[in-house]
C-alpha cells in the first residue's frame, strides 16, 4: 500500500464521516469540488486532485457564524465556495483567514465582502508585492474578473478567534512554505488546517520559505496532537503527513549536501535523483525550486531569505520540459 493511501487510510479510521453534501471525507481522486464535515460543524472544502492552485480551504461553523480558511484561485471557484458555504452555514462567514499569500488562498477573498479579513503581518507585504502575479504563470487560465483584498487584521505570532461557542487558535510558523504562514487549530474538535505548510499526496514549495523552517514547525505541529488534519492540497489526513512530509524534506537536505560536494546545479542534480517513494506525488517538478531553496541555506543563506522566483520557476520548467499543468 502506496503512502499516499496509508494517510487516506488513517484519516477514515480517525472517523471522519460524511459532510453536507453525503460525500466521505477526503474526497474523490478527481473530479469537482467538495465540502466534506471532518467534525461536528467543521468542513473540508476539497479540489482534488490538489495540484497546481486546486488547494484546499475549510469551514467552521457555530450556531449562526461561520469562518472560512482561505478562499480559491479563480473567480468561478470563488464563487462555487461561496455557494457551498451558504448551503451548511446560516449566514456567510463572517471571519476569514488567510494561511498565506499564494493567489490560490486569497484571490478569492472578494467573494466574501461581509468577512473581516484576517493574516500573518506579513501574508499582508507578500501580498501586496505578489499582486496578480500568479495569472502571469498560467495565462490561459480562465482566472475571472479578481480583485486584491488584503487582510482587514493582522497579528504576529498567536491569535484566538471565537466563532460562536467555537475558539480557533492562528498560529504563525516559520518562514516554512512562505514567511508569513499561519496554521489554524481546534484544539476542542482535533482539526488541524495546515495551509501549504503541510500537503497530502502533493509535493512541497518552499523556495519561498524555508526546509529547516518547515522541520521546525512539523515538530510544532504533531505536539499539537491533532487527530484530523487538512493540509493545502490533497485529501484530508491524519498526523502520519507530518512523518511523510518530513522525510522529503530530509531528502531535500541530504541531496543538497551531495550536490554541494559534487559542484552540481540544482536542475544537474535533480535530473538524476530518484525521488523514490516521493515519487508518486503531485507536482514532482518543484524538486527544483526546493533544491535551490536546500542549497541556499546549506550555504548558510538566512531562512525566508529573497529569491528570484520567476528565475526559479523558468528553471523548474525547463528541468519539467514545459510549463506543468494548471487546472484552476
Amino acid at each position: 500500500m502506496s503512502q499516499i493511501h496509508d494517510v487516506e487510510e488513517e484519516a477514515h479510521m480517525s472517523g471522519l464521516t460524511a459532510g453536507a453534501t453525503g460525500r466521505t471525507a477526503g474526497g474523490p481522486v478527481d473530479g469537482g469540488p467538495e465540502l466534506a464535515e471532518v467534525a461536528d460543524g467543521v468542513f473540508a472544502y476539497l479540489q482534488p486532485p490538489g495540484g497546481w492552485c486546486l488547494n484546499n480551504a475549510g469551514l467552521i461553523v457555530s450556531g449562526d457564524r461561520a469562518a472560512l480558511v482561505d478562499t480559491t484561485a479563480t473567480e468561478a471557484r470563488a464563487r462555487a465556495l461561496r455557494t457551498a458555504v451558504l448551503e451548511v452555514a446560516p449566514n456567510a462567514p463572517r471571519i476569514l483567514v488567510n494561511t498565506h499569500f499564494h493567489g490560490d488562498h486569497t484571490f478569492g477573498n472578494f467573494v466574501f465582502p461581509e468577512a473581516v479579513i484576517i493574516g500573518q503581518e506579513r501574508l499582508r507585504t507578500e501580498m501586496a508585492e505578489a499582486g496578480l502575479h500568479l495569472t502571469g504563470l498560467w495565462p490561459d487560465v480562465e482566472w475571472g474578473h479578481l480583485e486584491i483584498v488584503p487582510p482587514d487584521l493582522t497579528f504576529r505570532d498567536r491569535l484566538t478567534v471565537h466563532i460562536g461557542d467555537r475558539a480557533a487558535e492562528l498560529l504563525h510558523l516559520g518562514p516554512a512554505h512562505t514567511s508569513g504562514d499561519t496554521v489554524v487549530w481546534l484544539p476542542a474538535e482535533r482539526v488541524l488546517f495546515t495551509g501549504d505548510l503541510v500537503m497530502n499526496g502533493v509535493t512541497p514549495f518552499c523556495p519561498m520559505g524555508s526546509v529547516a523552517g518547515t522541520l521546525e514547525a512539523l515538530d510544532t505541529l504533531r505536539a499539537l496532537a491533532p487527530e484530523v488534519v487538512v493540509t493545502g492540497h490533497g485529501p484530508v489526513g491524519g498526523p502520519k503527513v507530518f512523518d511523510e512530509t518530513e522525510g522529503y524534506l530530509r531528502l531535500l537536505q541530504d541531496l543538497a549536501k551531495q550536490g554541494l560536494a559534487e559542484g552540481l546545479d540544482p536542475v544537474a542534480l535533480a535530473r538524476r535523483t530518484d525521488l523514490g517513494p516521493y515519487a508518486q506525488w503531485l507536482d514532482g517538478e518543484r524538486l527544483v525550486p526546493n533544491l535551490f531553496r536546500a542549497y541556499a541555506e546549506e550555504q548558510g543563506e538566512p531562512r525566508g531569505s529573497r529569491v528570484d522566483m520567476g528565475e526559479l520557476f523558468r528553471r523548474m520548467v525547463e528541468y519539467h520540459g514545459g510549463l506543468p499543468a494548471c487546472h484552476a
